[in-house]
């Protein structure tokens, strides 16, 4: 059955097992910094609250075994572990089965993260990474050529991510279709980055230009990931570009870099020689039960093929929907509506005995999200700060913030040091604050003028309260 591999993408598969792993370890020390403070069993969103409303069922996971903080850190450490071994190649080294067994437990973990993370896990690039996950316990290792069929499901996957985030640009907002996107999208995106102030101020034009290219990206190039080479490998270096155009352009956590992964995996090794040291490992013969694993592999995601493409190709598109409790052959999109205006919601707090027209409030500030006029976007991704995240969530609506915006009141009333781990700046490191509020500001990029008169990278405008004043004794959790 020598057409069931494919000997040419060797170091392709090998950087995208290295790749994703990188992914994997990423996602896994997010874990272990914020569970404590945003999932733990005094957070702000427990695990253990949600465990006792949900079943195994719906929510498959080792924590509906036993949950406690510290065997939640167990996990996290785990699965770095095994992350690490696998970036450095002890994972291909092994023996199949043995090298199948660590990808199967990467995404045993992951996923039992993911399926108890409720709010805060609720992002696309979780499904994707599992899906992604789940496809790589079936590359093999590195002495078995590389399945051709699991291959073509990693295009499937990469196809799906694209193709999908272009419909949904398409049919949603009118902005993508007169190619006006770009006029807001760098200013009001989730998190800006060191160069988004720069590429808010790239000229109009050229903005239209990168709206039709991201068009032609995502709506005719995937297609070419299904022809044989050098098409196909044309159309994933085009997507590796675009995504490294959107890492530099934005924090869009590990979304980019796993689409980047997945691409990397339709690049031929005559393409790849100059860049990875060329194949060392004598190849054997694909066991025979691996081969019939690969099929069983493919005729299982085709069947779960049916609900994202149905998805795609129907009137009501959905973005970032899994449509079974494993995360498996998902449906992707992202940004079918552009917002025009960024709001942010600033916590401030005050020592004061008093509230008083004179009362001092200090800001609190978080490490990603704009707050300080003065502070400089800063890069993140492909780390993923989840608070900051559901902050720009709540600037939209005052909707995304419940149940957890009250109980974040509390632990700042508290001092929480959890809490306070996943902020930049607590103006109260001494004892905590008697009262905090939170408020509505509009914020826009200063102009190339006001950068250099203030220096400033933000400016902003009151627009109202967003929580009223509250002391420990007003606050309550729900």
């Amino acid at each position: 059955m020598d057409w069931l591999v494919a000997d040419n993408y060797w170091t392709g598969r090998l950087l995208f097992q290295r790749g994703l792993a990188a992914v994997y370890l990423v996602a896994f020390i997010v874990a272990r910094n914020q569970f404590r403070a945003l999932l733990g069993a005094h957070g702000l969103m427990p695990i253990p609250a949600y465990l006792a409303r949900t079943r195994f069922r719906r929510s498959p996971s080792l924590f509906q075994l036993r949950y406690s903080d510290g065997l939640f850190a167990a996990v996290t450490w785990i699965g770095m572990a095994l992350a690490a071994l696998t970036v450095v190649g002890v994972t291909e080294s092994l023996p199949l089965a043995a090298s199948a067994i660590i990808w199967l437990l990467l995404w045993v973990l992951y996923l039992s993260i993911v399926n108890v993370g409720q709010t805060w896990y609720s992002f696309g690039w979780e499904s994707l990474l599992l899906e992604a996950g789940f496809l790589a316990v079936f590359l093999g290792n590195a002495s078995t050529p590389p399945p051709l069929l699991v291959l073509f499901l990693i295009r499937w996957l990469l196809f799906r991510l694209e193709f999908g985030a272009g419909l949904i640009k398409m049919r949603g907002d009118s902005c993508w279709r007169d190619l006006t996107c770009l006029y807001y999208h760098h200013e009001t995106q989730p998190m800006p980055g060191p160069l988004s102030w720069y590429f808010h101020h790239l000229p109009k034009p050229l903005h239209r230009v990168e709206v039709a290219a991201n068009h032609v990206t995502q709506l005719v190039v995937p297609f070419g990931l299904f022809f044989p080479a050098p098409i196909s490998g044309i159309a994933a270096a085009l997507i590796i570009v675009t995504q490294l155009w959107l890492v530099i352009s934005g924090n869009f956590s590990w979304l980019n870099w796993t689409a980047i992964v997945l691409a990397l995996s339709a690049l031929p090794d005559e393409w790849l020689g100059a860049l990875v040291p060329t194949q060392a490992t004598e190849l054997h013969a694909t066991p025979t039960v691996w081969i019939g694993v690969s099929i069983a592999l493919t005729c299982t995601v085709a069947v779960l093929s049916y609900w994202p493409v149905r998805n795609m190709l129907g009137h009501s598109q959905v973005m970032n929907a899994s449509f079974n409790q494993l995360h498996l052959v998902n449906t992707y999109g992202a940004f079918g509506h552009v917002t025009r205006q960024r709001f942010e919601v600033i916590i401030q707090g005050t020592s004061d005995a008093h509230i008083s027209p004179d009362t001092t409030w200090q800001e609190y500030e978080f490490k990603g999200k704009p707050g300080e006029l003065r502070r400089w976007p800063r890069q993140f991704a492909p780390y993923h700060l989840r608070l900051d995240w559901l902050m720009w969530f709540a600037g939209i609506s005052a909707h995304y913030a419940h149940p957890w915006f009250t109980r974040l009141l509390e632990k700042l009333l508290r001092n929480d040091r959890a809490t306070l781990k996943l902020l930049r700046h607590n103006p109260f490191p001494d004892q905590p604050p008697r009262y905090v509020r939170a408020r509505l500001y509009e914020y826009h990029f200063t102009t190339r003028a006001e950068r250099r008169a203030t220096g400033a990278w933000w400016k902003r405008e009151l627009v109202g309260q967003f929580a009223p004043v509250v002391a420990l004794a007003d606050s309550r959790s729900e």
